[in-house]
């Protein structure tokens, strides 16, 4: 180094960086080609971290306060530049500035559906959105994985990245949890709490960062399964369909008029069904073929004896649009009870059939 440079080239006595931004992660103090002298200060604010590199390595780091820049304070430079005994001339040294706050209300959301298997809807397409904060908990492998040698690494760089990463854990985990669709919406704080252990090292293994809040805002399923789910909720509300149908034929009936006639149809016809099988009974015939009274024990005997063939060749068959009218209800409830078996019916390949007895029974109770 000849003597104009030495009068030329000035030497870096202070280090400082005061954060004007509010998204800025990390920034590489300029040097502008100097060197550091021996001795210099180095000033780290609260929210703030140095990390020194020389010559690509990462050497010592600095937590917030004033420090001296001496052999004794920067142990892992002296031994990367091999300073066994201290040193008295300048040196070069990337310096970087960590923002260690906390960076609040960053979003996240799927950009396309996860696709999740259901237990009551089966396979469901959903999205889901909601906001994290987070701050740099391990600077070195911040700078080594996400900032590099940028010199001025702002969040928007970050998100597109931190986003999808949040996503893809969050499918996955939602995937293992096996959180019915139903039940999403009214646990959003738990699934939050739970994810951010799944997320959480995750990303400070792979970038260094640690997420203090995860929040699910809103999950939402297509229209077809929003559907579902209002009948589903409809039908809670109702309770028991037999009792409920009990009351609207009352209620019918009390008020006259189509919705009358509407409540008394399954009464009529179970009336005339019971009409037609004491008839048959009463037809019914000795051996010799003289007619006997209807009212006698013989009679009696002979019309058990035919029940069954006769009832057989009889039954009254209903599909569930003709139970529903009869009931004076919707068909999706009287499906509904068919497959819970409150309601007995049999199914014949997609359609159900349902016999007049067993509609009687089930208003019965």
């Amino acid at each position: 180094m000849n003597l104009m440079n030495i009068i030329t080239k000035q030497l870096i006595e202070i280090i400082e960086w005061t954060d004007d931004s509010r998204d800025t992660l990390s920034y590489r103090w300029p040097d502008e080609d100097k060197e550091i002298k021996n001795g210099a200060q180095l000033i780290v604010r609260e929210s703030q971290q140095v990390q020194f590199v020389s010559e690509g390595q990462f050497a010592d780091l600095f937590g917030p306060g004033r420090h001296q820049l001496t052999t004794q304070n920067i142990p892992i430079l002296s031994t990367l530049r091999g300073w066994k005994y201290g040193f008295n001339s300048p040196f070069k040294c990337d310096v970087y500035y960590i923002n260690t706050r906390l960076f609040t209300g960053n979003k996240w959301g799927t950009s396309n559906p996860v696709m999740m298997r259901d237990k009551d809807f089966g396979v469901v397409r959903m999205r889901a959105f909601g906001t994290y904060d987070f701050r740099i908990v391990n600077p070195a492998k911040f700078l080594k994985e996400v900032a590099g040698t940028d010199q001025n690494f702002r969040i928007d760089e970050f998100a597109d990245t931190m986003r999808s990463r949040i996503v893809s854990i969050f499918s996955e985990a939602l995937a293992k949890a096996q959180v019915p669709v139903l039940d999403v919406a009214q646990r959003y704080s738990e699934l939050g709490d739970a994810l951010l252990q799944l997320i959480n090292p995750a990303v400070t293994e792979k970038y260094g960062l640690e997420i203090t809040s995860f929040l699910l805002e809103n999950v939402s399923v297509p229209p077809e399964v929003e559907e579902a789910i209002d009948k589903r909720s409809s039908m809670s509300a109702i309770g028991n369909l037999n009792d409920y149908v009990k009351y609207q034929m009352g209620q019918a009936m009390a008020n006259g008029g189509e919705g009358a006639a509407a409540a008394t149809i399954p009464a009529t016809m179970a009336m005339g069904f019971g009409m037609a099988q004491e008839m048959m009974k009463g037809m019914q015939q000795p051996a010799g073929g003289v007619a006997t009274d209807p009212f006698s024990p013989a009679a009696a005997q002979a019309a058990q004896a035919a029940q069954a063939p006769a009832a057989g060749g009889g039954v009254q068959v209903l599909t569930p649009e003709q139970a529903a009218q009869a009931l004076g209800v919707a068909v999706q409830d009287v499906v509904a009870e068919l497959e819970s078996g409150a309601l007995k019916g049999r199914k014949i390949g997609s359609a159900w059939r349902i016999s007049q007895e067993s509609l009687n029974e089930f208003l019965r109770g």
